[in-house]
């Protein structure tokens, strides 16, 4: 019995490709999606003749029928694995993003779609690079990297330089690319990685935890730090500073809808641990 969890996931357009998949292709060849007819001189396969149309054609010549291709389509998972990731109240938001990408290496398995990763904190992270691979064991490999990454110090909490070397090396190429963050930083690099990756079908994945998104219910003083900077601060926890939280909370929530929705693309928010039955429901929406 299967017991990985695995999510259902599929494009809404049309993809080209050579290798057969399960994405619905632009290309004809060996499928079950009709196309058209055509002549049996221009594609000589006896085998897709259509005698009843060909009877019915003013040419009465032979017609065979052509159909689509499905296709496969190379998938990245990229991934955030700075300070920031790695917190949490049960897990850490790192290892929710291992949950995730053990899952979609499972998912891009049974679907026939290589799959590799890339992460980045303040510059890309080439000890956690996997190169694209249509294999079983890719989700574990991707995960194991993940829970056994050690943290780097960051100069600043910005991630400019990092996204711009992994845009630079998915730049011009078709793929599904999974961009697994918090967004716990500036968001002004991202509208220059989205018009790079014009070619790429992009998911942003939003992780967070409930402790950061839902602030504590009791009154008292309380000792945070920022743990990008490591920066201590106190404040004593009552209604208004609670409501503020929500506040901010809903309005980091719009920024980053507004921010993917001027580039056509609906973020998937997902709070505590991976739950891979709302991001089948999430494609099944795009797709519908």
């Amino acid at each position: 019995m299967n017991t990985f969890a695995e999510f259902q996931y599929r494009l809404p357009v049309r993809v080209s490709g050579a290798r057969p998949g399960g994405h619905r292709g632009s290309s004809v060849g060996i499928g079950q999606e009709f196309a058209a007819h055509t002549r049996l001189f221009n594609h000589p396969d006896p085998r897709r003749i259509d005698v009843r149309a060909s009877i019915r054609s003013v040419q009465r010549e032979w017609l065979v029928r052509v159909h689509r291709q499905r296709v496969a389509v190379p998938v990245h998972a990229v991934v955030d694995v700075s300070a920031s990731m790695r917190f949490g109240a049960a897990n850490t938001k790192l290892d929710v993003a291992a949950a995730f990408v053990e899952a979609l290496g499972h998912s891009a398995f049974r679907i026939g779609d290589p799959v590799g990763m890339l992460a980045f904190d303040d510059e890309a992270r080439e000890d956690l690079f996997v190169p694209t691979r249509h294999a079983r064991g890719m989700g574990p490999l991707m995960a194991e990297l993940l829970r056994d990454c050690t943290p780097r110090q960051t100069r600043a909490p910005s991630r400019e330089r990092g996204l711009r070397d992994i845009a630079t090396r998915l730049a011009g190429r078709a793929c599904l690319v999974f961009l697994v963050s918090d967004f716990h930083w500036p968001l002004a690099a991202l509208p220059g990685l989205l018009d790079t990756l014009t070619h790429a079908w992009i998911v942003p994945v939003v992780l967070w935890d409930r402790a950061e998104v839902e602030p504590p219910s009791h009154n008292g003083w309380m000792s945070l730090v920022d743990i990008e900077s490591g920066e201590m601060r106190s404040m004593w926890m009552r209604d208004s500073v609670r409501e503020r939280w929500r506040s901010a909370v809903t309005e980091r929530r719009a920024q980053i809808n507004a921010l993917f929705a001027r580039h056509g693309i609906r973020p998937f928010f997902n709070q505590g641990t991976f739950e891979p039955e709302a991001l089948s429901r999430y494609f099944l929406e795009m797709t519908a």
